[in-house]
This record gives structure tokens, C-alpha cells and sequence, in this order.
């Protein structure tokens, strides 16, 4: 029962999942404080505004959806960078010095479902013949 739960919980999905639930609730803080402390106000004062957020058309506060994106590609980009990279390079050289080809091992795996419908066609064109 264990076993199950520890090979479960060591997929590299669930633990890609977790640790960016984990990192992206701590870079968010961080990077959110970056762009409203910084950037918004140099953006804002380069377009004659208080801030970003205060940018508007008629009406539409258009600021906002620009600070918002700026936000969430930081906070990607940051995510991408101190974990998805060293995370990818961390099992390449793991599958390296254990001498595991994932290239190789996903082309040879052929799907069961696809090798007996091979069978049920060639059982058909033998019985056709």
C-alpha cells in the first residue's frame, strides 16, 4: 500500500504539479511587490499617469489588465527558470548515469490497443483471401 503511494507521489507529473503550486504561491508575493513597487510606477510615469493600473480610455481601466499581464509573465518566466530548467537538467543527467534513453524507450513502446488492431486486421485479410 505504501509502495503504491511512494511511486505515485514520486511521478514526475504530481511532483512537477506540486512544486509549482509551492513556487508560484512564493514567487507570486515576490514578483507581484516588484512589479507594483517598480515597475508599475516607471511604466505609469513614462505615459504621464500615477501607475498603471490608473491608465484609461473613456472609461475602460486598461491598466489593469496591463499590470496584470506583466505580472503573470514574470512570475512564468521566473518559475521556468529557477525550477522547470534545473529540475529538466536534474533528470537528464540522472537518466544519463543510468544510462536511460527516453527518446528511444517512448518510440519503442508500442500501444497495445494499436498492435491488436494490427492482429484483428491481418486475421481479416487472411480470412478474406
Amino acid at each position: 500500500m505504501l509502495t503504491g503511494f511512494k511511486n505515485f507521489i514520486m511521478k514526475g507529473n504530481v511532483v512537477d504539479l506540486a512544486v509549482a503550486v509551492v513556487m508560484g504561491a512564493a514567487f507570486g508575493a515576490v514578483v507581484t511587490s516588484i512589479v507594483e513597487g517598480l515597475l508599475t510606477p516607471l511604466i505609469g510615469r513614462l505615459f504621464s499617469a500615477k501607475g498603471i493600473e490608473d491608465m484609461q480610455w473613456e472609461g475602460f481601466l486598461y491598466g489593469r489588465v496591463i499590470s496584470s499581464v506583466i505580472s503573470f509573465v514574470l512570475i512564468a518566466a521566473a518559475i521556468y527558470f529557477v525550477v522547470v530548467l534545473p529540475m529538466n537538467m536534474m533528470i537528464e543527467r540522472r537518466n544519463r548515469r543510468l544510462g536511460i534513453n527516453q527518446d528511444v524507450k517512448e518510440e519503442s513502446a508500442e500501444d497495445p490497443q494499436i498492435a491488436l488492431l494490427t492482429e484483428i486486421r491481418d486475421e481479416l485479410r487472411s480470412r478474406a483471401s
